[in-house]
């Protein structure tokens, strides 16, 4: 009992319980073996590694004990009545824990958690449906973004349409996404935004200028919103599942993201099947000039095209689609992106449900009072840290839908062919999507990080020197599989760790996400008609170097476990049940 002892002591003068209280506990620990053990391991040194690979561990392990002995000091402090009447352990310990046989802390579910055995399926179809109506959405808006830069090329107009997009998400992530949310909640802020992508598709049937930058920029605007909401649906319904299974939060936050981002990146797959196919249709291959074609290839694209200074004329690749073949195309994605909103509307439930005792970042204020929820993290040595390598996983897509579709596969292979290399895209970018949350179980988030570094890294320096020919089409599907299996474990890995980083601040982790992801992508597509793409890939790289460095700072001095919220008022929120209505999810 000296472990446990020290450990009531120590948790005890943190909590502000009386410490005379504490021989009444510690006998009380006796009979209550599963807490005993808790608190001798709570006594002990925390394991760095564990707290890496479970961050929220310690912040439980503090919240349950301190609940525990709180609740205890109500007790009568005389131990001969101990002795004589016992203690009621279940009026001590709502929710006990234990260890397994890893020696890791799992949850034992009780009933005051409020909900039915049932409700974690209930979790998980509404992560499915928010997946597939990321899915259907962006079917339709990644298969026009990926043409964008090929077949409105003229005076670049499609480039500057996708920067457009980015521009305005910069704006709306910052004043949007807490006003937004507090106002409709998650659920509907999620349907009504989806509908803000249907001008964009309209405009396809008629592309200018002042038709289709107004339209990018209102995507932007509903697209701040929407991926917020998302992110924070996502984690407060892991939050939930986790007090309903004996999986830890930090696990369940990667395994959901990662199946959200399994059916959202299988968009790329339905998006670009359906343009290639109504773009190859009916044409046949010509064989004739092979050599010819060839030889331009070698010398005009891959690393050497330089975007709006190069002569396209000189290749037959780059001419735009018919114009039916382009309204077919958008006709289908614009019916797309409606059924998407009603899948929301009619499939998901409201995040008030789960909503329960909970405390988030967005209070219901003024508007400036709004904004500065979210650039308040801009304070914190995290946020700071994290900050590059959010910036280059903007840059690394904005490069492949726009770079690389257009000075490899376009200039040396095709239009058309546009849509099949990113299907290879989507489809490992899923695969590697799901696969991530499970991974990270056995490696770890530092081993899955590390990887995907040297894969892109290597990726980055085989496309400064290949010299793309129509003849070598299995290293275009190559190259894309790879930068999808990276650009997942970004993803799901950074999202979920802006997540665990400002715990109780989620909305305002998330905004910031999209913010500097959109900051990455909108520089990527502004400068992308006047540079070589030699020029944007050594960018690439210094990026991404720059990202792992400041990753690493987090990882290695252990600021994902220091990452917790103050443990007094959280504990005061949750025992007084006051106070969480001013913000509706």
């Amino acid at each position: 009992m000296n472990a446990v002892s020290k450990g009531l002591k120590s948790i005890a003068i943190s909590v502000n319980v009386n410490v005379t209280s504490v021989p009444v506990i510690a006998l009380f620990l006796q009979n209550c073996p599963s807490a005993s053990r808790l608190l001798e391991t709570f006594a002990q040194p925390s394991n760095s590694s564990l707290a890496l690979i479970c961050p929220i561990e310690p912040i439980e392990k503090h919240r349950e004990i301190s609940r525990a002995l709180l609740e205890a000091e109500k007790i009568p402090t005389s131990l001969e009545h101990v002795k004589t009447h016992g203690i009621d352990v279940n009026r001590i310990m709502t929710l006990d824990k234990t260890l397994n046989a890893t020696g890791q802390f799992v949850k034992v579910r009780t009933e005051s958690s409020g909900f039915k055995p049932g409700e974690r399926w209930r979790i998980t179809r509404n992560v499915l449906v928010i997946g597939l109506a990321f899915m259907v959405n962006f079917t339709a808006f990644m298969g026009a973004t990926n043409l964008q830069s090929s077949i409105n090329a003229d005076g670049s107009l499609g480039t500057f349409t996708l920067a457009s997009i980015y521009g305005s998400l910069i704006f709306s992530n910052i004043f949007l996404p807490t006003l937004i949310i507090s106002w409709l909640g998650c659920k509907w802020t999620i349907a009504l935004s989806i509908l803000t992508y249907v001008p964009f598709m309209a405009a396809q049937f008629y592309p200018k200028f002042y038709t289709m930058i107004p339209a990018g920029l209102m995507v932007g605007i509903g697209a701040g919103p929407l991926w917020c909401a998302k992110c924070t649906y996502l984690t407060v319904v892991a939050e939930t599942y986790a007090t309903l299974s004996d999986l830890a939060q930090d696990v369940l936050v990667t395994r959901f993201f990662g199946l959200f981002f399994m059916f959202y990146q299988m968009a790329q797959v339905w998006g670009n099947l359906i343009s290639s196919a109504v773009l190859s249709y009916g044409i046949d291959t010509v064989l004739t000039n092979v050599t010819l074609n060839s030889s331009i290839v070698a010398e005009t694209c891959g690393a050497k095209f330089c975007g709006a200074t190069s002569n396209t004329s000189e290749s037959p690749n780059l001419e735009r689609p018919p114009e039916e073949r382009i309204h077919l195309i958008s006709g289908i994605y614009l019916s797309c992106m409606i059924v998407a909103s009603l899948i929301v509307a009619f499939g998901v439930d409201s995040l008030s449900r789960y909503n329960r005792g909970r405390s988030g970042s967005a209070t219901g204020q003024s508007g400036l009072k709004l904004l500065a929820v979210t650039l308040k993290l801009l304070k914190e040595k995290n946020q700071i840290l994290i900050l590059p390598i959010i910036i280059f996983i903007g840059a690394e897509q904005a490069f492949l839908f726009a770079d690389y579709n257009a000075s490899f596969v376009s200039c040396a292979w095709g239009i058309s062919n546009i849509g099949y290399v990113m299907i290879c895209f989507g489809v490992t970018n899923a695969i590697a999507a799901i696969g991530t949350g499970s991974i990270m179980k056995l490696t770890g988030r530092r081993a899955m990080m590390i990887f995907a570094f040297f894969i892109h890294m290597g990726i980055l320096i085989f496309l400064l020197r290949w010299k793309p020919t129509p003849e070598q089409s299995q290293i275009f599907f190559l190259m894309s599989g790879l930068w999808g299996l990276c650009d997942a474990m970004w993803l799901v890995q950074v999202n979920a760790l802006s997540g665990l980083l400002f715990p109780g601040k989620e909305e305002a982790a998330f905004s910031n996400f999209r913010l500097w992801e959109s900051t990455g992508s909108v520089i990527t597509y502004a400068y992308s008609p006047y540079l070589c793409t030699q020029t944007k890939l050594y960018c690439l790289a210094g990026i991404l170097c720059l990202g792992m460095i400041g990753y690493g700072v987090i990882e290695w001095t252990g600021r994902v476990g220091r990452s917790v919220p103050e443990l007094k008022p959280d504990f005061e929120l949750v025992t007084n049940g006051e106070a969480n209505d001013t913000t509706k999810l």
